[in-house]
C-alpha cells in the first residue's frame, strides 16, 4: 500500500509537469531562433572543417563497405548519424543570417552541404542494394556526380568570399 505522503508528492509532480507542458503549449513561439555570428569568415571556416571531417569519414566508411570491411547495416547506421549532423549544419546556415557581402558564399556552401547530404543518402541506397545483392553502375555514377557537384559548390563558395 502506498503511503499518503508518496501519493501527495506524486500528484504534485504530475500537476507541475502538466502545468509546465500547458504553459509551453499556450505561450506563442513567434520569435524564430537565430544563430548570432559576428565573425563570418571564421564561422564558415569552422563549418568547412566539420564538413571535411564528415566527408572523409563517410568516404572511408563507404570504401570499407565496398571492400566488405563494413557490413551494410553498420554503414547505414553511420549514414543516418552523419546525415543528421549535416542537416544540423544546414539549419545553422539558415539561421545565421550573414550580411549581404557573405550571402552568396554562404548560400553556395549551404548548397554544397545539401548535395553532400544527397550523396550520403545515395550511398545509403547503395548499401541497401549491397544487402540485396550488388550495387549497379548507375547508382555509383550518381554518387560520384553528387560528390563532384558538392566539391564544385565548395569551390564556388570559396571564390565568392569577400
Amino acid at each position: 500500500m502506498a503511503s499518503k505522503k508518496g501519493v501527495i508528492i506524486t500528484i504534485i509532480i504530475l500537476v507541475a509537469i502538466t502545468a509546465a507542458s500547458f504553459l509551453f503549449w499556450v505561450i506563442p513561439q513567434e520569435n524564430p531562433s537565430t544563430l548570432v555570428v559576428s565573425d563570418y569568415e571564421n564561422y564558415l571556416d569552422g563549418v568547412k572543417k566539420i564538413h571535411e571531417v564528415l566527408k572523409e569519414s563517410i568516404e572511408t566508411e563507404f570504401q570499407n563497405l565496398l571492400d566488405g570491411k563494413t557490413p551494410p547495416d553498420d554503414y547505414i547506421a553511420i549514414t543516418e548519424v552523419t546525415s543528421s549532423q549535416v542537416t544540423g549544419q544546414i539549419s545553422e546556415f539558415v539561421t545565421s543570417k550573414p550580411p549581404k557581402e557573405w550571402q552568396d558564399s554562404y548560400i553556395s556552401y549551404m548548397e554544397a552541404l545539401k548535395k553532400f547530404n544527397s550523396y550520403i543518402v545515395e550511398t545509403k541506397v547503395a548499401a541497401n542494394m549491397l544487402k540485396d545483392g550488388q550495387i549497379d553502375a548507375e547508382i555509383m555514377q550518381k554518387i560520384e556526380m553528387l560528390r563532384s557537384e558538392s566539391q564544385e559548390l565548395i569551390n564556388k563558395s570559396d571564390g565568392l568570399r569577400p
